[in-house]
Parts: C-alpha cells; sequence; structure tokens
C-alpha cells in the first residue's frame, strides 16, 4: 500500500494543472485574439491614401481661408487709430 500512496499525492496536482489549461485554452475562441476568417486585418491601402489626400486637401482649404481672414484682420488694423 505504501507505493499507490505517491501515486495519489501527485493526482490532484494532475487534475490542476489539466483544469487550468483547460480553462486557459477554453477563451481561445471567444476572446478577440483568435484569427478572423473572412476579413482582411488591414484596410485597403489605396482606400485609405486617397482618404488622406481629401483630408489633407480640406485642411489645406481651411488654411487658406483662415490665413486670408487673418491677412484682413492685419490690414484693417494698420488703418485703423487706437482711440485712447
Amino acid at each position: 500500500m505504501k507505493t499507490i500512496k505517491p501515486l495519489f499525492r501527485g493526482l490532484p496536482l494532475v487534475i490542476a494543472v489539466n483544469v487550468v489549461l483547460w480553462g486557459v485554452l477554453s477563451f481561445y475562441g471567444v476572446i478577440g485574439a483568435a484569427p478572423q476568417t473572412g476579413r482582411q486585418p488591414f484596410s485597403n491601402s489605396v482606400a485609405q491614401r486617397n482618404e488622406m489626400i481629401r483630408e489633407l486637401q480640406n485642411i489645406q482649404a481651411l488654411l487658406k481661408e483662415q490665413n486670408s481672414l487673418l491677412r484682413d484682420i492685419a490690414a484693417n488694423t494698420k488703418h485703423e487709430k487706437p482711440s485712447r
């Protein structure tokens, strides 16, 4: 009977390790780390480039408008006399 006793001491450890591994591996398909099927991991680079160009053109137009407003304000303040 003494030879069977060490086997039973390691059995709970083996069961615990199996339960932990099963618990960890069971989440593989549930969370987002699993590979997605049918979907590309990155967007189309040509579409991203075109969108970035459009955004930069909009920013450029807004900066031109802002610069013209600032020039108008600067021109108007040069002609006005400060009131004291």
